[in-house]
């Protein structure tokens, strides 16, 4: 290790992380207490932002939340139009106006796949992966942090 690599501190969340998978009829909810391991927390069926965010708030505060990896679509290079990205961002928007903690974008990818897979692999089915699925983004922003990769990106208000 080299004196530069030592000099800069390596990104960490400091204490519960929230793990978010945004549905447009569901909202999966994962945990890490520790920020090693992610476990799937709690699937809300949305009704409204203000009800949404209400729940949110109630794990925030009864889990002792410090933050919040947000799963955020990739968008495909030269789409034009509104992706689920956007939508993503937009919501992230009213998110980061309901709660205290900051937001940090992850890319989802393919994570309800994952989390269908993983579930497989136990010889476990799940109706609703969606929590499953929070707990696939959050472990892998998790794993990246661990091995030297760079912070995810923080949403901050766009001015304007």
């Amino acid at each position: 290790m080299t004196s530069e690599e030592r000099e800069t501190p390596q990104f960490q969340f400091e204490g519960a992380v929230l793990g978010i998978d945004h549905g447009m009829q569901f909202i999966g909810l994962a945990i890490s207490r520790t920020g090693n391991f992610a476990d799937p927390l709690t699937v809300i069926k949305r009704k409204s932002k203000q009800q949404d965010f209400a729940k949110i708030n109630e794990v925030i505060t009864r889990e002792k939340i410090t933050a919040i990896v947000l799963g955020l679509p990739p968008k495909p290079p030269d789409f034009e139009g509104h992706a689920q990205a956007d939508s993503v961002r937009s919501w992230a928007q009213h998110l980061y106006e309901a709660v205290t903690v900051p937001i940090y974008f992850w890319d989802e990818g393919l994570s309800s796949y994952d989390a269908r897979d993983q579930l497989a692999d136990v010889g476990k089915s799940a109706e609703r992966v969606d929590a499953h699925a929070a707990a696939v983004i959050l472990q892998q922003c998790l794993d990246a942090l661990r091995d030297g990769h760079p912070p995810p990106e923080q949403f901050k208000l766009e001015s304007g």
